[in-house]
């Protein structure tokens, strides 16, 4: 009886760690659905609106369960030094990891690419989500990448320091940004 019961154990831990990793790694995310001039924007220098850029070959991915799960890739003729001249840089130069399956992200050689310059990373919308701003870079050879980045704010938010004044009010639960 102790064998049976030690084996229905030790099953359940392994169908329960294969469903946990399932989840993590494919199970929450999805497809996002294609915005033509509305899935790579950039924040303009001084005030505005984030602005459109020319963009192709889109793909992206993105999960509900978590606000910094997103993660795209693109193509553009556009040059990070002309970009640079108009829009907002970022000093994030750390992209976050994609799941291995989401083939065209690889924030390993998007990270290298960023700190040997030959890619330069812009802020594209701030706040997207509370304390999480939309980070996109464009390499020298017209690859482009996308990721959500959390910012002071939602650091704070996040590791449980207060928060502060020049934050804005953390949405009611059931509210999105």
């Amino acid at each position: 009886m102790g064998k049976f019961l030690s084996l229905i154990l030790i099953l359940s831990g392994l169908l329960a760690g294969a469903a946990m990793y399932y989840l993590q790694v494919y199970g929450f995310y999805e497809d996002v659905e294609l915005q033509p001039g509305r899935d790579v924007l950039l924040m303009p220098l001084g005030d505005g609106e984030p602005l459109p850029i020319r963009y192709s070959g889109f793909e992206a991915i993105d999960a509900e369960s978590s606000p910094i799960r997103y993660r795209a890739c693109f193509a553009t003729d556009l040059k990070p030094e002309e970009l640079a001249q108009l829009f907002v840089l970022s000093d994030q130069k750390e992209p976050r990891n994609a799941p291995g399956w989401f083939d065209c992200f690889d924030a390993e050689a998007v990270g290298r690419a960023l700190a040997e310059g030959r890619a330069e990373s812009f802020l594209s919308v701030k706040n997207i989500s509370y304390g999480v701003d939309r980070i996109v870079a464009v390499t020298d050879t017209g690859r482009g990448y996308v990721w959500h980045e959390l910012n002071d704010c939602g650091q704070k938010a996040y590791d449980g320091t207060v928060v502060g004044e020049e934050c804005p009010p953390r949405p009611e639960a059931g509210e999105d940004n």
